[in-house]
Formats: structure tokens, C-alpha cells, sequence
């Protein structure tokens, strides 16, 4: 299995293309208010991510010593969507719901990807051997 830590270092490299190319979309084209809102999004997204590898770090800890296991902080991210969401309505002029909403998801769209490429890069490197 592989290590939490390299995994969430790939997935957050991937944010972080997927940002920079909302901020070139937000600076070079007509539509500032949905690459405002994808950078909004991908942003707290990106931040539930950091959330999540944390507190499976500390799962995985808690399992090896034998205590009890805490909870993934489910609240906390959604706390954070329920933040997005808040400016998003609040702010309508200058992000685009839709794409905030759709920011929000990024990191989990990126964490199926990564699952899948990794399980059939790892599957076709084991059938070579």
C-alpha cells in the first residue's frame, strides 16, 4: 500500500496545475466570474484535502497503537463547502455558483483519477515483471 503522504503529494501537485490554469482563464479571458468560483472551490477543496490526509494519518496511528479510532472530520469539510457556498450566494457578481460547486469536487475527481492510474499503472508494471 502506498504511503499517505506520496499520495496526497500527487493529488495536491495536480491541484495545484488545475489552479494555476483557472488563474491563467481567469486572467486571460471574458469569464472571471466562473474561474473565480473554480479557483474558490479547487481552493477549499484542495484544503479538505490536506484535512482528510491528516486525519487518516492519525487513523492509521490510532489503529497500529490499539486506541479508539476518531472520525475522518466529515463536519469539517463540509463546513468548508458550506463556507464556498455561503460567498458564492453572497458574492453572486463575482462567482459563478455552478463552478464553485464544481470546484468543491475537484479534489474528490482527482483522488478517483489518481486511484484508477495508479491501480492499472501498478497492475501493468506487476504483469511485466
Amino acid at each position: 500500500m502506498q504511503d499517505i503522504k506520496t499520495t496526497y503529494m500527487r493529488q495536491q501537485r495536480s491541484l495545484f496545475f488545475l489552479l494555476s490554469f483557472y488563474v491563467l482563464g481567469w486572467g486571460f479571458t471574458d469569464y472571471k466570474s466562473i474561474f473565480l468560483g473554480l479557483i474558490l472551490g479547487t481552493s477549499l477543496s484542495l484544503f479538505n484535502l490536506w484535512l482528510l490526509a491528516k486525519r487518516m494519518e492519525r487513523f492509521g496511528e490510532a489503529v497500529v497503537r490499539g486506541e479508539r479510532v476518531r472520525s475522518l472530520g466529515m463536519f469539517s469539510r463540509m463546513a468548508t463547502a458550506v463556507l464556498a457556498v455561503m460567498i458564492a450566494l453572497k458574492y453572486p457578481e463575482m462567482f459563478h455558483f455552478y463552478s464553485v460547486v464544481f470546484g468543491l469536487m475537484t479534489s474528490y475527481i482527482v483522488i478517483m483519477i489518481d486511484f484508477l492510474f495508479t491501480k492499472f499503472l501498478l497492475s501493468k508494471q506487476r504483469k511485466e515483471r
